[in-house]
């Protein structure tokens, strides 16, 4: 979906969103935009953020792999210790929700909690079936959707770890990433026009807009 985040969405845009979201956590200390639009730059520049020009051949999805893009940004355009890898497709994904997962950060560093960095994931608890038949479930054996293993699968809210880190990954977590939880709105992801008018949607009842 070209340009998704400046179009118009909810009176306001998804970049806009955002930022105004990242700007409600005290415990962030700036906001960088990476991008090759200048529109999307001026944007950020408009609200406080610092805009970083990033080279097209980082931004086509051609010329690089996304491990390309993740040392790029995390080497020549972020200086900091910590770094949170924010997406601007989640817009349900709140404030809130992000002081949790800076919370739970916290605690992972102070050696609380487990794992390589924190990053947004839902809860599957459905039956599925791979090539080879049923995969986290026996048909001989029926048990109640609650009690099938936990199953996680990870969204685009945000991700969090050391700079040094991401670079040493080219991702944007590790092996055993933290998971923060997100319900069944927090994780909609806007990729196509249909995700676009679902999640203005589902923005406009929160927000009341």
């Amino acid at each position: 979906m070209k340009n998704k985040n400046i179009r118009p969405f909810a009176d306001s845009s998804l970049l806009e969103i955002k930022i105004e979201q990242l700007k409600n956590v005290p415990e962030i200390d700036q906001i960088i935009v990476s991008s090759d639009s200048d529109e999307m730059l001026n944007v950020a520049a408009s609200l406080g953020s610092i805009p970083k020009k990033r080279p097209t051949e980082y931004c086509d999805e051609i010329s690089k792999t996304f491990n390309d893009v993740v040392r790029y940004i995390a080497q020549e355009e972020v200086d900091t210790d910590i770094m949170m890898w924010v997406p601007c497709v989640c817009p349900m994904v709140s404030s809130e929700k992000i002081r949790e997962g800076i919370e739970l950060y916290k605690k992972q560093q102070a050696g609380q909690l487990p794992g390589n960095g924190v990053c947004t994931a839902r809860l599957i608890k459905e039956y599925l079936y791979g090539e080879n038949g049923p995969v986290n479930f026996s048909i001989e054996h029926h048990v109640k959707s609650q009690n099938l293993p936990n199953w996680h699968y990870i969204t685009n809210g945000f991700f969090i770890a050391r700079r040094t880190e991401m670079i040493e990954w080219g991702f944007v977590y590790g092996p055993q990433p933290l998971f923060c939880e997100v319900n069944q709105f927090e994780c909609v992801d806007i990729d196509d026009q249909a995700d676009f008018v679902l999640a203005e949607m589902i923005y406009r009842i929160f927000n009341k807009k």
